[in-house]
């Protein structure tokens, strides 16, 4: 019976399966035809004149080698990558899985389908934006903050286009002349005049030597205004009153950071400075920092809560930011008190500190300031602070490691409602956020984080804690290997993660733990990752991030990002395409990362292979070379890895 009914199934002549006498010309016409089938097929593809170690892996390594040469492209001289590709199809040519997936977005296009997401592939070619362009902001425009209030400095804060019409659907261009950024450390100290193309600082802080214009280069002396001999011996009097050498501060946050010299310095002490500014308080202030190397990004203390979670930051510091502090029942400092750590520490210096000595040049009274101080004073003890010194220019508070002994008074009195964590257009209130319990005055609230760079592995105590949605300390283990055996598939084929300097400004746009960031920090490359946590996504994870001693923020893909164009070297997208189907077009999110990507930059994306073939048909009309990749386990594997090089052209070319 068991004989009988596989042969139906398997459609065997029934002679054949009562064992009668076997014919053998259909088996050899059978294996004739097979042989001959795999024969044509491996003539049509390249024949057996190529050497069996050439691979996709290796085409691609050579795709986006790295090119110095910083003339712009024209339409008939093709790029490096271009003529790579060309001579690897003498080889494994790339993978192109556009003929076998467009029957399916066809049927998503046949459906009606309202994301371009779901559309069926086309190659729409993106024009360039107009030379005026090359610095915008789309949600820091100029223009259109002016409708807004002034009080408070609301009109500096993020105001998205609220419509279709308001945004712009082309690439933005570099400016006429721009080279590819000094590698670090250097850039630290200079970069191309072409790249930013603004004397206004270099005479306003003539004096402070923040920026001096030095022919075609910009140089950062390292000054300050209220540190007139340097950052470096700035930071070493920091030191002398906090301890800054002993890897118990990794994460810092400088507030009102001007070209960001503070944070720039502190990189040498392997602590990660996250630095921000309002757009043209001082005429493009944050962008000199992103183009020295620096982490910055737009931002302003005015309604808003900061875009970081609560007890991220193990330092807080404000050199002459001109934030007044001791107005608005004290809710800027409040909000600094959020996002410090417990135990965090809070640098204040410039007025009003030190005040005797310098009224007069501040050209304030005696009576002003001291007021001023007195007010910052007492805001810092409603929230429990200990004034830790006050020495010459300098005045450091420190915040409670928790609440236990901490006595309230009614003004400021505890929050009782909001999320902590949640800061994204959330409001800042009046009221200290309550650090969480514990069961000893000598215990830290939530946990102590390990010294650096311990704490880039160890588990996040809000991970064992169980605060962190999904994930245990299992969990958390798996992904740090996970990502570093990612990032070591990376560097097999883009050739230039191997090259020290290559890269430095880094973008995760769905960082998750921080894990890709963690192996690039791991592997000991010059780098800084500045780690992205969708709103749509799992938010939770980004307190968890700050405890590796990592840096990033809150981010929402269908609005543009808090920064400069021509921001990062580097961009990775982990399945961003599908955690924003059905929410907003793809092109708005590719467009974007076109705008703060720099010429010849990269781009990883992760995507089941149906998502990717969309992407990618969008990316082609970017003036991006691209190419599909298989994923780190095989090509059996339905994801897959896009890999990009935008091209190099600028204002002068926009007609390319």
């Amino acid at each position: 019976m068991g004989v009988r009914s596989a042969a139906t199934k398997l459609h065997i002549p029934p002679s054949a399966a009562r064992g009668g006498r076997p014919t053998f010309l259909p088996l050899v016409a059978v294996i004739l035809l097979c042989s001959a089938s795999y024969l044509i097929g491996v003539w049509q593809h390249g024949g057996f004149a190529s050497s069996p170690s050439e691979s996709p892996a290796v085409s691609i390594a050579t795709s986006v080698a790295c090119t110095t040469n910083t003339a712009a492209a024209t339409p008939k001289r093709r790029t490096r990558y271009a003529r790579s590709r060309a001579s690897s199809r003498s080889g494994s040519p790339p993978l192109d899985f556009s003929a076998r997936h467009a029957a399916a977005a066809a049927l998503d296009d046949a459906a009606g389908t309202a994301s371009s997401s779901s559309a069926a592939p086309r190659t729409r070619r993106y024009p360039a934006c107009a030379a005026k362009y090359s610095e915008y902001t789309p949600c820091e425009d100029v223009a259109r903050s002016l409708r807004f209030p002034r009080d408070r400095l609301v009109y500096r804060e993020r105001h998205c286009p609220a419509s279709e019409r308001e945004r712009l659907r082309c690439l933005v261009p570099a400016p006429a002349g721009y080279r590819a950024p000094f590698p670090w450390p250097a850039s630290r100290d200079v970069a191309w005049f072409a790249n930013v193309p603004h004397k206004e600082l270099t005479v306003e802080k003539a004096v402070q030597n923040w920026i001096r214009v030095d022919g075609d280069k910009l140089r950062f002396p390292g000054g300050g205004t209220m540190f007139p001999n340097g950052a470096d011996a700035y930071i070493d009097d920091i030191g002398k009153l906090i301890p800054l050498h002993d890897g118990s501060i990794r994460t810092a946050l400088d507030t009102g950071c001007g070209v960001a010299s503070w944070g720039a310095y502190l990189l040498s002490r392997d602590i990660l400075a996250m630095s921000f500014a309002p757009r043209d308080s001082h005429e493009a202030q944050v962008q000199f920092a992103l183009e020295r190397g620096v982490p910055a990004m737009i931002g302003v203390l005015a309604s808003n809560r900061l875009t970081y979670p609560a007890r991220a930051f193990d330092m807080a510091h404000c050199s002459r930011c001109l934030i007044p502090w001791q107005l608005y029942d004290g809710l800027y400092l409040i909000e600094v008190d959020r996002v410090l750590r417990p135990g965090g520490y809070w640098i204040l210096s410039g007025p009003p500190i030190n005040w005797k000595t310098y009224w007069k040049g501040w050209e304030r009274t005696k009576e002003d300031l001291n007021a001023e101080q007195q007010a910052i004073e007492a805001v810092a003890r409603r929230l429990c602070w200990t004034k830790v010194k006050e020495a010459g220019d300098i005045a450091v508070w420190q915040k409670p490691y928790n609440h236990a002994d901490c006595k309230a008074s009614k003004s400021p009195p505890f929050c009782s409602r909001m999320d902590p964590d949640a800061a994204w257009y959330d409001k800042m209130e009046a009221c200290i956020t309550p650090l969480p319990e514990v069961s000893s005055a000598k215990d830290v609230a939530g946990g102590a984080v390990k010294k650096w760079p311990q704490r880039l592995t160890a588990v996040p105590p809000r991970v064992s804690r169980g605060t962190v949605k999904g994930v245990t300390a299992k969990l958390f283990a798996q992904d740090t290997e996970l990502w570093r055996k990612r990032v070591r598939h990376y560097k097999s084929v883009i050739s230039q993660l191997e090259q020290k300097g290559r890269y430095r400004n880094v973008l995760d746009m769905n960082a998750r733990l921080g894990g890709f960031a963690a192996a690039l920090a791991m592997a000991g490359d010059p780098l800084w990752v500045m780690n992205m946590v969708p709103t749509v996504g799992n938010t939770t994870t980004l307190g968890a991030i700050y405890e590796r001693g990592l840096i990033g923020s809150y981010q929402d893909w269908c609005e543009g990002m808090s920064t400069y164009p021509r921001t990062y070297d580097l961009i990775h997208a982990d399945s961003v395409f599908t955690l924003y189907k059905n929410r907003c077009e793809m092109d708005r999110i590719l467009l974007e990362m076109d705008r703060i990507l720099r010429p010849r930059g990269t781009v990883i994306i992760r995507e089941d292979v149906d998502m990717l073939v969309k992407v990618k048909s969008v990316a082609d009309g970017m003036r991006w070379e691209s190419q599909i990749v298989d994923h780190e386990d095989g090509p059996l594997v339905r994801e897959k890895i896009l890999l990009v090089v935008k091209t190099y052209w600028t204002a002068q070319d926009q007609d390319l």
